[in-house]
């Protein structure tokens, strides 16, 4: 068994040696003369036998330490290689020699430069004498050339080492990072194919923090906002319409919390105060750790169509002449009038009106000065009543005015009636000033007087259909007309 190697002081050598020659020779030494030459020479030698067992104990730790070191130095995952000062490989381990291709002692003495790319000479030989130079450590980025394969991406990190008396040398640690290179090359080409996207197409594209400020807008964004650097850091809500900025805020962090986009609509607010429709939906992108990081919404621009709805709801539901609600808007707003008046119990009244001398104008002026009496009757008829209530054309010089929530008491009710139908009646008497221009003539001005006959009905809860309400105020208006016109009349079932 080896003895462990120990320092010992020449004293405690001593006490040993004495010590063993004791157990061995101990009977010996009991039959044989105490000669004290015999005895130091006994003892020195034993002392050499314990010196030479740890020399070569110390022998076996230093071969087994140096052969770790090679373990380590030439099967590291790295590169290790020593340059002299013209360039040349002095040493280099395995790993090294499998990244180059070469058996290692065929690549001693033989230059780096020669498994440099070609297009990267110049570059290494500027870096190599800098660091003879200037005895600073470096970093650079090769492309290197295989003898047996093909080339690799590698990093050199050198430092200059010098010895006395000898020509400095330098040390490289060579590192394959071809995987790195492809890496980051994936994600160049991601980044630049979502760069085209997003600078090429008109939806607006933001990538927004956990608590919504923005990291990026895409370039359509400066559309609307001028420019998108200025964005960077900014509350990704502080454009949004008032009345809608706490909507989106909650389908914001139901997002983030949930990881479920959902689709919204909303509005933005313009630096000039222009009003902008979109149509927007977000993603939760999580990290590697699946944690929630940061959320893209991609949002479309839906003004033109929100524009194309409204006009095709004025289309269904206005008058294009009057921009008052036409019949069948009219009837919409009667019928919830009246299930109004069921809950509430309050008398609402129907006025039916038809303009006393209206016809002589088309007949005289033309149809396009007759739309302009139309337009003016429209605007006296809605200065008459309040916004609650609806002021509607039925066609061609007819209207109805509809007031809601006037009394639970009947004679109430046709109290506050009478006294908007007489307003009314007052308003559409007066002349109307119309300003007409004919093709190739200057503008010119008529007068004209026109009054109106008008016709109410009252009624309360559901106990008649809208159909009857009309025509109860259509039959009183008619009454009135045939008394001469510009009158008042309410519909009386006793009479009819």
């Amino acid at each position: 068994m080896a003895m462990k190697r120990t320092d010992k002081n020449p004293t405690q050598l001593r006490q040993e040696a004495e010590a063993q020659l004791a157990r061995v020779s101990k009977t010996k030494l009991k039959q044989c003369p105490d000669e004290e030459l015999l005895h130091e020479l006994q003892v020195h030698q034993i002392e050499l036998e314990m010196q030479n067992e740890a020399l070569r104990q110390s022998q076996i730790e230093l071969e087994e330490s140096r052969d770790r070191y090679v373990d380590f130095y030439d099967f590291a995952p790295v590169g290790y290689l020593t340059l002299n000062h013209e360039g040349m490989i002095d040493e280099i381990n395995l790993t090294g020699a499998t990244l180059l291709g070469v058996e290692r002692n065929k690549l001693l003495r033989r230059r780096f430069t020669h498994f440099v790319a070609t297009k990267d000479r110049d570059h290494w030989h500027r870096d190599f004498l800098n660091v003879l130079t200037h005895d600073e450590p470096l970093t650079c980025e090769l492309v290197l050339q295989r003898e047996d394969g093909p080339r690799f991406f590698a990093q050199l990190d050198c430092r200059l080492l010098r010895k006395d008396g000898k020509e400095p040398v330098v040390r490289a640690v060579l590192t394959d990072i071809t995987g790195h290179k492809r890496v980051e090359e994936t994600l160049r080409e991601q980044e630049e194919f979502f760069r085209m996207i997003t600078e090429n197409v008109d939806d607006f594209i933001a990538v927004l923090d956990l608590k919504g400020r923005r990291l990026y807008n895409s370039p359509s964004y400066a559309k609307l906002f001028g420019n998108t650097e200025a964005m960077k850091g900014t509350d990704s809500f502080a454009e949004i319409h008032p009345d809608d900025r706490e909507h989106l805020e909650r389908i914001f962090k139901e997002t983030v919390q949930s990881g479920i986009g959902h689709r919204t609509e909303f509005r933005f607010v313009l630096p000039n105060g222009d009003i902008r429709h979109m149509e927007s939906c977000g993603g939760l992108i999580k990290n590697s750790q699946g944690k929630a990081s940061r959320v893209v919404v991609v949002s479309h621009d839906i003004t033109a169509r929100k524009q194309a709805e409204d006009e095709i709801r004025n289309l269904a539901f206005y008058d294009e002449l009057t921009k008052l609600p036409n019949r069948r808007l009219l009837n919409d707003r009667l019928e919830h009038t009246m299930a109004a008046s069921k809950r509430n119990g309050l008398y609402g009244v129907l006025m039916f009106l038809d303009l006393d001398n209206f016809k002589p104008l088309n007949d005289k002026h033309g149809h396009d000065v007759g739309d302009l009496l139309l337009i003016e009757v429209a605007k006296r008829l809605t200065s008459c009543v309040r916004e609650v209530d609806t002021v509607a054309r039925f066609g061609g010089d007819e209207f109805v005015v509809m007031l809601s929530e006037l009394d639970k008491d009947k004679a109430e009710s046709a109290t506050q009636a009478s006294i908007v139908a007489e307003k009314i009646r007052t308003a559409l008497a007066e002349p109307y000033v119309l300003k007409i221009q004919h093709e190739g003539q200057a503008k010119t001005s008529i007068e004209h007087h026109c009054t109106s006959s008008i016709g109410l009905a009252l009624f309360i809860k559901n106990e008649a259909s809208a159909e009857d309400i009309i025509k109860w105020a259509d039959m009183a208006m008619y009454q009135g007309k045939e008394a001469g016109g510009n009158q008042i009349r309410f519909y009386d079932d006793a009479n009819t």
